[in-house]
């Protein structure tokens, strides 16, 4: 599966924490990340991770982009909602998309621990094919 890793500044090392407790549940599935994210993780973890430009200077759009593709399949973000972030709009429009197209998102530790857990055990590869989407009307 494909599997994107995101954080906002003050969550980043949360989210590396995160990936290091899990990390073998996050090595079966092949990685996406923000510029400076993903790099750091890859630091800190040795995992192989695809890195894309930093989300501010539109890393956040070319993850959106994979959604609308339909080339990803869950995404961790972790996002910090007590700082504003200059490029809000990119990061309402990766949320939105990620609603439109079923993928599922953690945006918290509580929800991370849930979605590793379930693709640990597989459960998301029955939604492959299967999730709905809205129609262009």
């Amino acid at each position: 599966m494909k599997v994107a890793l995101i954080a906002h500044d003050k969550k980043k090392d949360d989210l590396i924490q995160f990936v290091l407790e899990h990390r073998d549940g996050f090595a079966k599935h092949e990685l996406f990340a923000t510029g400076t994210t993903g790099r750091r993780i890859m630091e800190a973890s040795g995992l192989s991770i695809h890195c894309f430009q930093s989300g501010p200077l539109g890393g956040d759009q070319e993850i959106g982009a994979s959604i609308a593709r339909e080339e990803m399949d869950a995404v961790f973000f972790f996002r910090d909602p007590l700082t504003a972030q200059p490029h809000e709009p990119d990061v309402s429009a990766l949320v939105r998309l990620c609603d439109v197209y079923t993928v599922p998102l953690a945006t918290n530790v509580g929800t991370a621990t849930v979605l590793i857990e379930g693709l640990k055990r597989g459960d998301f590869e029955k939604l492959q094919g299967k999730r709905p989407t809205y129609e262009n009307k």
